[in-house]
């Protein structure tokens, strides 16, 4: 490595933030940059560690030692090269991933991790700056149409490496615009959208297609994808996990990616046609403790709430690794988001019974339980028991359900494909082919695998497009993640 002993002179240090106050009155993106020394002393911490687990840990497997070396160096288009032939857009998990390759760095055992997630986002966007990132045109055409159906990290990535094998690439998006989760149900104040629409310009000039309000099974008709050679699914896992207890139907009561959605459509100039979801002046629940949860949370308190209050079914996570997750798995630890930070009540081991309206048919309340957990030897919660005399009721105007997604929607293109789903209810494909049991119709992504990362989305679409791209030429050139991490160790 460039310098060898940066993890023994340098502290982890993330980017400074603008104050709570000040960026709670806006939805641009807060995070300032490093400077050119804090971002040379921080690549500098990457050790020369016998063997880099960060790359397993992530499931791109991104050449993290190599790119943080360029970096140090102040070789930015090298770092770019490494990066980028991997992980087709790093300004999204730059900004988005929870960062599974930090939970695996080395120097991670005794100290606070290489900031990789921060220093891989530093390099697409200096690599934007410098005129780095250009369009991939390919000038040796296959003859041979591809649809993929969905916009998402897990479409788009899917697109951009079949385009790059020289096919032609149509994406259908039945949203007013491309992008999908990414632009309707992350915060602009995490992935502002202008973002998105850089690395669409780019793909558009690279050659792709995009079609916006096109749902494939609707408005286009299904036999169009007969003139395609080959048709990916890539919708994702749209159906939102319910709440079916007493009271749901009450004014008030919305699904998270609904509030979201809505919130970012007004930021976009984008027509809402559904009811206005708002938290002004609202006592605000929003139920599930995971990404989706604290988003409305940030989203709640931009808005005006009165006040922000969030449940978690599950009890309390530890604050550091517990004999159940040891390094180099993915810790479950207590996770406080800049949202957090802004404003919030936050309970865990609490069940909602309940959901208490008055006479108008107007929530005004949660009927809430407290739990206890029983946990086995390795302090994993397996079961639980309401706490008797714990109930009471929680004042509530707005609540928003953000306990994840089940399945992707079957009705409409699903059903009319005739494709296979499995007891979870995600379209069944070969793990190895991606492949489903309709002829040349392939999956990735949540559609595939179910509910997950944008870093796993952008690697089922890369690795479906070489499948794909293997169906109709024989071979492929197309770079393997598997091939990438065993050069690379």
């Amino acid at each position: 490595m460039g310098k060898p002993t940066g993890f023994l002179e340098f502290e982890r240090a993330l980017p400074q933030k603008d104050a709570v106050e000040s960026r709670k009155q806006h939805y641009q993106e807060f995070v300032k940059p490093y400077t050119a020394d804090q971002l040379n002393s921080q690549a500098a911490r990457c050790m020369n560690c016998g063997i880099p687990f960060c790359h397993s840990g992530c499931p791109l497997g991104n050449v993290i030692p190599e790119f943080n070396d360029a970096v140090y160096d102040g070789k930015w288009e090298e770092a770019y090269q490494i990066l980028s032939s991997t992980n087709n857009f790093p300004e999204f998990t730059g900004r988005i991933c929870p960062a599974p390759c930090e939970a695996a760095c080395v120097l991670g055992i005794n100290k606070s991790p290489v900031a990789i997630e921060e220093i891989e986002k530093h390099i697409i966007e200096i690599a934007y700056k410098k005129g780095y990132v250009k369009p991939n045109k390919s000038y040796l055409k296959t003859g041979k149409r591809v649809a993929v159906i969905g916009s998402g990290p897990s479409g788009l990535a899917t697109a951009a490496q079949l385009n790059k094998a020289g096919h032609d690439v149509v994406v259908f998006e039945r949203d007013d615009k491309i992008g999908g989760l990414l632009r309707y149900g992350i915060p602009d104040f995490k992935l502002d959208k202008s973002v998105i629409d850089r690395r669409i310009a780019v793909m558009h000039e690279s050659g792709i297609e995009f079609r916006t309000n096109a749902e494939v099974g609707k408005n286009i008709p299904i036999k169009e994808l007969e003139n395609f050679d080959a048709v990916v699914l890539c919708g994702g896992s749209t159906i939102p996990r319910n709440l079916n207890i007493p009271g749901r139907e009450l004014n008030g009561v919305h699904f998270a990616m609904d509030f979201l959605k809505q919130q970012n459509k007004r930021i976009g100039d984008s027509n809402m046609k559904e009811e206005v979801i708002h938290a002004k002046g609202k006592q605000v629940l929003v139920i599930g403790g995971g990404d989706t949860g604290s988003d409305c949370v940030g989203t709640s308190n931009r808005q005006g709430a009165k006040s922000v209050t969030q449940f978690e079914l599950m009890p309390t996570p530890p604050m550091a690794r517990t004999e159940a997750m040891p390094w180099p798995t993915y810790p479950m630890l207590l996770k406080t988001t800049t949202s957090h930070e802004e404003g919030c009540n936050r309970h865990w081991g609490i069940s909602t019974k309940e959901f208490l309206g008055d006479e108008n048919g107007n929530l005004r309340a949660a009927l809430v339980v407290d739990l206890s957990w029983e946990l086995d030897a390795l302090g994993r919660p397996t079961s639980f028991q309401e706490v008797p005399e714990s109930a009471r009721e929680i004042p509530c105007e707005l609540v928003t359900l953000a306990m994840g997604f089940l399945h992707p929607q079957f009705e409409g293109l699903l059903q009319q494909l005739g494709v296979e789903v499995d007891g979870r209810g995600n379209v069944i494909a070969n793990e190895s082919f991606y492949k489903t049991n309709v002829n040349k119709v392939f999956v990735a992504g949540d559609m595939r695998r179910g509910q997950s990362l944008v870093v796993w989305a952008i690697s089922e679409g890369r690795e479906c497009a070489r499948k794909v791209d293997e169906y109709l030429m024989g071979t492929s050139n197309l770079e393997s993640k598997d091939a990438v991490y065993s050069q690379a160790i």
